[in-house]
């Protein structure tokens, strides 16, 4: 697709058009610098073909962090109508409810900058990292595995990894009711029986970081947020489990694709209807992925916290270790909008997305209603992170979506052969990252320069008012899968 064929509608939004068979216009958010980015894979395209499938409501939407995924793009939000729409695997994503935490504390960087190797060791030591990574913890029976998949957050809690508070700092609450075990295969049981409370590889992390800056003191104040207070994230999902639901529902859809009785621009569309016998089963599924990912980073959380206070020596008072939330960033979810005056129940897949919910959601815990939904966009290892909040204009405009990160301009293949270990160590050893991973070539395929500028990115968003800036965090010691 050629630049010609977008449409300008607003200073970072444009439009493509609705032709031939498309259902929907398609829409994406990016400003000029980072216009250029979209035309270097097929990311465009997806969002055109999105807007085909039955049921799409309004628009084919994309973030800016937008890039070349399986079947929607990676950025990508469609909401489809709840009882006649279809549910789609490649809008979900391979790693189901792949998501980020942000946990606060009480230090300050003063307080740990000598010790910052001591603790990048423990926590590399700590917590599995890696392809194939296992054994966090025991590993579950058979029984105990289907309990977490119906419980998901909760079940962690109940053994002894956090706190009950933790769960209304969860998007919902760390539970989607719908899981069922049952729809799980066998093989993908086998693969989840050892992996809760692993990293995995790829762009999974844990991050020592510190707040750099404070954009809304208001907010940080009500969140006991400030300057130079030491920060952790997480960012994992649901590791082997979820990629093998994924390929199981895949594999029946593309079969099943002839009796749905209408044609697809790309079989990697692959979907069922809703309401469809096959629909259901997936989403039962899912939902159980979604759970295993959401009790996989509590439990990380846990042992994350345990492993500071033991280095520091401190306890957990004085760690001041807190949950400030936990959002999901590749799921699909059922959930009320307004669609041209009416309320409406929908299923919003959001791939490589965040949801955004603004102040006052009935879905939001009492914390957050003045606010809104806290929002959480990493940037690389090498590059800042931020914390924002929904607004009310992201429910008008994106189903109360935003971006998750930076986006990849650059394929993880092509990333390993640009650089070397030596350079990408030297880059990030100037700017005083301590960077420890499974593998020289995760370090390579994450680079910043194979991602966006996620300030560029964060910026398209707050200037759209899909989010509004929080904090800014740079990161001091990463681990990586």
């Amino acid at each position: 697709m050629e630049l010609s064929n977008l449409k300008p509608v607003s200073q970072n939004l444009w439009e493509i058009p609705r032709t031939g068979s498309m259902r929907v216009p398609g829409r994406i958010y990016l400003n000029k610098k980072l216009l250029v980015s979209i035309f270097k894979d097929n990311a465009i395209d997806q969002v055109k073909n999105v807007a085909h499938l039955p049921g799409i409501q309004k628009f084919s939407l994309a973030m800016p962090d937008i890039h070349w995924g399986y079947g929607f793009p990676i950025g990508g939000v469609a909401a489809m109508d709840a009882e006649h729409g279809v549910i789609s695997p490649g809008g979900v994503g391979y790693d189901i409810n792949c998501g980020v935490r942000f946990i606060k504390t009480d230090l300050n960087y003063s307080d740990i900058k000598q010790k910052l190797p001591q603790l990048a060791d423990a926590l590399f030591k700590a917590i599995p990292t890696g392809v194939g990574s296992k054994n966090a913890i025991s590993a579950l029976t058979h029984r105990e595995l289907k309990e977490l998949l119906c419980e998901g957050a909760k079940w962690a809690v109940n053994k002894g990894f956090g706190l009950e508070t933790d769960l209304e700092a969860i998007e919902e609450n760390g539970c989607l009711a719908e899981a069922d075990p049952e729809k799980v295969s066998s093989k993908a049981l086998k693969r989840g029986s050892n992996q809760v409370g692993t990293l995995g590889s790829g762009n999974h992390f844990i991050e020592l970081g510190r707040i750099s800056d404070i954009f809304n003191e208001g907010i940080a104040d009500q969140f006991r947020l400030k300057k130079d207070q030491v920060i952790v994230m997480i960012h994992t999902g649901s590791r082997g489990i979820g990629h093998q639901i994924c390929d199981d529902y895949v594999y029946k859809m593309v079969s099943n694709f002839a009796q749905l009785g209408f044609d697809l621009p790309d079989k990697q569309l692959a979907c069922a209807y809703i309401r469809s016998e096959l629909g259901e089963d997936y989403y039962g599924a899912m939902a159980a992925a979604a759970n295993f990912a959401w009790a996989n980073r509590q439990i990380i959380m846990n042992l994350v916290e345990r492993c500071l206070m033991k280095e520091l020596r401190i306890s957990n008072s004085t760690l001041g270790f807190e949950l400030i939330y936990d959002v999901s960033h590749n799921i699909a979810k059922f959930e009320d909008h307004f669609i041209d005056g009416t309320l409406k129940r929908v299923c919003v897949h959001r791939k490589g997305a965040t949801r955004a919910l603004g102040p006052e959601n009935a879905s939001l815990a009492s914390k957050y209603k003045k606010t809104g939904q806290p929002v959480i966009i990493p940037g690389d290892m090498g590059t800042e992170s931020y914390l924002c909040v929904g607004t009310d204009n992201a429910m008008l405009e994106t189903f109360g979506s935003s971006c998750h990160g930076a986006g990849r301009v650059m394929s993880r293949n092509k990333a390993r052969k640009s650089s070397n270990i030596r350079q990408v160590q030297h880059d990030l050893d100037f700017k005083g990252i301590i960077v420890k991973a499974a593998s020289n070539h995760t370090i390579l395929e994450e680079m910043s320069s194979a991602y966006k500028d996620v300030s560029e990115v964060v910026n398209v968003m707050a200037e759209a008012g899909i989010v509004q800036k929080i904090a800014r965090t740079l990161p001091m010691a990463v681990i990586k899968g």
